[in-house]
């Protein structure tokens, strides 16, 4: 896969020729774009992905076929693998999307400036991946990572949350409960796929069945050997198993990040 930052390589994968050619001039368009490579469905973006480097794919989702959800599936599984951009007609797959990482989900039609948005998107990304396996050094520190954009559901709309606004995240089977200052939000993703995937954004598991962000703690209270912590006025449990993992945790934060 390519290492610039900028001179992207982008495979559009559309069966409606119309909106492929569309896209696929828009993107041709932006400088940060190298290259444009088309596919007129999954199979055949499958056959472009076997045979060269691609850094970012943008999908349709409804396609005959196999469709951009079940592409997105296999490139998932790839060692070294392309973003995806998922580029649709329907939001009713956004929170699929999430499930699947995809870096945005653009809404057609699609706007010059909209489509601007999810190439910064995408530079960003590269550019953090770039960042983070330079140098290679003990010392260097995680690079930066830009906020994550969540899609959730709110009376049949869309509306999106970033991950920085998570105080906390509860289980509710193959889902998760995703709890802001304002609310909270059911989305089709389990909770340990979250604990995994914001690990390094300073989430920790206090429980089976709760992760928590620590920049939201406030208090952290020991009582008769019992743990619990303070999320804005919510007091969450934690567990004797997760205790002293989070106390750990808590000790090797910097001083000026600690609260509590």
């Amino acid at each position: 896969m390519s290492t610039n930052v900028v001179g992207l390589t982008a495979l559009v994968v559309d069966d409606e020729l119309p909106a492929l050619s569309d896209l696929g001039y828009l993107l041709g368009r932006d400088e940060r774009i190298a290259e444009v490579i088309t596919a007129s469905s999954g199979t055949e973006a499958l056959q472009v992905l076997d045979g060269r480097d691609v850094d970012v794919v943008f999908s349709d989702i409804s396609m005959p076929g196999l469709d951009g959800m079940a592409l997105a599936r296999v490139i998932s599984r790839f060692s070294v693998r392309p973003q995806i951009v998922f580029v649709t007609a329907h939001d009713q797959h956004a929170v699929d999307a999430f499930a699947l990482a995809a870096t945005d989900y653009v809404m057609k039609p699609v706007r010059a400036e909209r489509l601007a948005e999810a190439i910064r998107r995408v530079v960003s990304a590269q550019s953090e991946k770039a960042q983070g396996g330079a140098g290679g050094g003990a010392e260097a520190g995680p690079a930066p990572v830009e906020d994550e954009t969540i899609p959730v559901e709110l009376g049949g709309v869309t509306r999106f949350i970033t991950r920085s606004q998570i105080r906390y995240a509860q289980a509710h089977g193959d889902y998760a409960r995703l709890h802001t200052d304002t609310g909270s939000h059911l989305v089709r993703v389990p909770l340990s796929v979250l604990e995994e995937r914001w690990a390094d954004h300073g989430f920790v598991r206090i429980h089976r069945s709760t992760l928590v962000a620590l920049p939201h703690v406030s208090e952290v209270h020991m009582d008769h050997g019992r743990c619990s912590v303070l999320v804005g006025t919510v007091e969450l449990q934690v567990s004797r198993r997760h205790t002293k993992e989070l106390r750990d945790t808590l000790l090797r934060r910097p001083i000026g990040e600690r609260r509590g």
